[in-house]
């Protein structure tokens, strides 16, 4: 007896009229057709995501970053969009669009609208999770990069790069 009937014949019920199936589709957008720059650096990922958050700069956003083998790009895609002090990343939800990118790195990016990079409790926490992920379906977490600005940031540079930190 194959499955769907054995569904079916479960107490003389007809399972199959009653089963509702879902359909969920993602789409991404290349967002620099023919960018040839690796992604290398952290001042790179960053020139690289000038004017995205432009839309709503009094919101977190979390980005993720689809690489080739090169470190170049393949897409970009905003996975959320939080209030003015978090938001919410799962590893579900950034390595989606790397597995359908067929991407064999990322690198996640978000900003913080009070301008100052330094990672929070909660971005360190999202951070070990993601490179954890990373490590079992074998796509390289290359970096999360936290946007601010240079007046507001300790160190004046306007970003904080875990890679840079030694926290990856």
């Amino acid at each position: 007896m194959d499955d769907s009937a054995h569904c079916r014949s479960q107490g003389g019920r007809d399972f199959a009229k009653t089963m509702k199936v879902y359909e969920a589709s993602i789409h991404y957008t290349l967002v620099r057709s023919g960018h040839q720059v690796a992604l290398n650096t952290p001042a790179e990922i960053v020139e690289y995501m000038l004017g995205a958050f432009d839309d709503s700069p009094l919101q977190e956003s979390f980005y993720v970053v689809c690489l080739n083998r090169k470190y170049r790009p393949l897409c970009r895609n905003r996975i959320t969009m939080g209030t003015a002090t978090a938001t919410l990343a799962h590893p579900r939800e950034v390595f989606r669009i790397a597995v359908l990118a067929s991407a064999t790195a990322i690198v996640c990016i978000h900003n913080h609208p009070s301008g100052d990079p330094s990672p929070s409790a909660a971005d360190i926490a999202v951070t070990r999770q993601l490179h954890e992920a990373a490590n079992i379906i074998e796509i390289e977490l290359l970096d999360h990069v936290i946007i601010g600005n240079q007046e507001d940031d300790p160190n004046g540079r306007g970003y904080f790069s875990f890679r840079e930190a030694g926290r990856l």
